[in-house]
């Protein structure tokens, strides 16, 4: 059999019973853009530790298929995973005689540095959302206030809010992709961890305008255009266009979840809490992406008691 054959074997039998559908989806992109040209006419005892390193290595230098050049660590470790993924089960199920994928040397993945928004650039945000008075660019001051990803934000729905104890609960997570049928199109699915789901509470002080554009909506959605939802596409756009408008650094979306972040730290919100707000899967995670925060947080704590002496 070749390994072209037993991709899509995996794929249906293996992988779509037993994953979201996004991931299926992502797993397929992967095989038909990186694997199956380079790989996929292999016999499957003919694939060799070294024919794959090869193939990593390649998708290292020049593995992007735009612009030619290679691909980032984090998207050739992912190319990885489908590849270790699929012979392991091969493996396992007698299809080859080894896994040679097991003996894979990784690209070295170092932590993305993070952007976030300073408080003078956030207070500009604030004050042009306010002034405006668009209701659909209300979610951006949410995710302010309360770290969400977009796909979560975007998600949310007026009854996911609990207005009498203040609190947001986060369930569902969507995307811009395709459906079954191949139609593009934004689609809504539980989160990818069982730690993204949880309850976030929310300043008092921001309850008035929640509850004012709850007022104002016509939509199921907390954020939306009239009645319909939005996709997540557009929506990174019209923060894009803001951004543009009052004149700041372009950022994407996702800063505004890292100023949240790090505004937490600034005003002394431990670890922990802030992980689990975050939706991380432990504070490990959140202490190494905002190791800088705290240290500056650190040094602002060191100063003021340096002026008590």
């Amino acid at each position: 059999m070749k390994y072209k054959e037993w991709l899509c074997e995996w794929l249906e039998n293996y992988i779509r019973p037993s994953s979201k559908a996004r991931t299926y989806t992502r797993y397929v992109e992967i095989v038909n853009q990186h694997i199956n040209g380079d790989l996929g006419e292999y016999e499957m005892d003919g694939i060799t530790p070294i024919i794959i390193q090869r193939f990593v290595t390649q998708l290292s230098r020049s593995g992007n298929l735009k612009t030619g050049k290679g691909l980032s660590p984090n998207s050739v470790n992912s190319v990885i995973n489908v590849v270790q993924g699929s012979l392991e089960t091969a493996n396992r199920m007698g299809v080859c005689n080894q896994n040679a994928a097991d003996k894979i040397k990784r690209p070295k993945i170092s932590e993305k540095q993070i952007t976030c928004f300073t408080p003078a650039e956030q207070k500009k945000i604030e004050q042009y959302i306010k002034n405006k008075n668009d209701p659909k660019l209300f979610g951006i001051i949410l995710c302010l206030y309360s770290g969400l990803r977009i796909g979560e934000l975007l998600a949310l729905e007026w009854a996911d809010v609990d207005f009498t104890k203040g609190e947001l609960r986060v369930n569902k997570t969507c995307y811009d992709g395709k459906d079954k049928d191949g139609v593009f199109k934004r689609i809504t699915d539980i989160p990818k961890t069982q730690s993204s789901i949880r309850t976030i509470p929310l300043p008092r002080q921001f309850m008035p305008l929640l509850r004012e554009t709850k007022r104002k909506s016509h939509s199921i959605y907390i954020v939306s255009n009239g009645k319909k939802p939005i996709s997540i596409r557009s929506y990174q756009r019209i923060f894009a266009l803001l951004q543009k408008k009052i004149e700041i650094p372009q950022r994407g979306f996702h800063s505004l979840r890292h100023t949240f972040a790090t505004r937490a730290l600034e005003c002394g919100m431990d670890v922990k809490t802030l992980s689990e707000i975050l939706g991380h899967k432990s504070p490990t995670v959140t202490l190494n992406r905002y190791v800088h925060s705290l240290m500056e947080h650190k040094k602002d704590m060191m100063n003021k008691l340096g002026k008590i002496l």
